[in-house]
């Protein structure tokens, strides 16, 4: 029970957007402990294969675990099967293993996002293993506030040219409003070319 109390005051925003050319992601760089800010370069966001992304919100060292896992699974299936993980198999994986620790459960909630053969996919799975598919999403301690800006702003049939400012300012919004939220916003596409992340240069532009 100590470790969950503990655990349970690590707070961040993040926030996934499903657009007709692929998704994207954006989060906040801090990390904390109660009212300390433990590091301010966390990453969130994170490379699972080309095509394949994911962002965490929770314990990191229960996030970064279940990244790792998500890495290598996709590389052994590319490996063994000669084709990519699609997105949703990957979000699948993740939620079984989730699942399978519910007694004494990751704390962690994921967005996997990517595009495959089916398109644009993006699936939030909670810390008991839930999964499902949304179009717009936010995680975290933040994410009340991200969703203010998410519900007013976001349409269905985006592009990631126009859904990138709103991801953004859902997390800015965040900033302002959520202790553990803060410092730095981060930004990755993916689309039919791959995994992009933006530079602070090209995020600064279009915030």
């Amino acid at each position: 029970m100590e470790k969950l109390k503990l655990k349970h005051l690590e707070g961040t925003t993040t926030v996934g957007i499903a657009c007709r050319d692929g998704v994207v992601f954006a989060t906040d760089s801090r990390a904390t402990m109660g009212y300390l800010v433990a590091s301010k370069r966390a990453r969130k966001v994170y490379k699972i294969t080309d095509t394949i992304g994911v962002t965490t919100a929770g314990g990191v060292a229960d996030t970064q675990d279940l990244v790792n896992t998500l890495q290598a699974e996709a590389g052994y299936y590319l490996m063994r099967e000669g084709v990519p993980m699609g997105v949703r198999a990957s979000a699948r994986l993740a939620a079984n293993i989730l699942h399978a620790y519910a007694l004494y459960p990751y704390i962690a909630n994921l967005l996997v996002g990517g595009t495959d053969a089916s398109g644009p996919k993006l699936f939030f799975l909670d810390l008991d293993g839930t999964l499902t598919e949304e179009t717009m999403i936010a995680t975290g301690s933040g994410s009340p506030v991200a969703y203010g800006v998410l519900e007013t702003e976001f349409r269905e049939g985006m592009s990631i040219e126009e859904a990138s400012p709103i991801a953004i300012k859902a997390v800015q919004t965040a900033m302002k409003r959520d202790i553990a939220t803060g410092n730095e916003i981060m930004v990755a596409t993916i689309t039919k070319r791959g995994y992009r992340e933006l530079s602070p240069e090209e995020i600064k532009k279009l915030a």
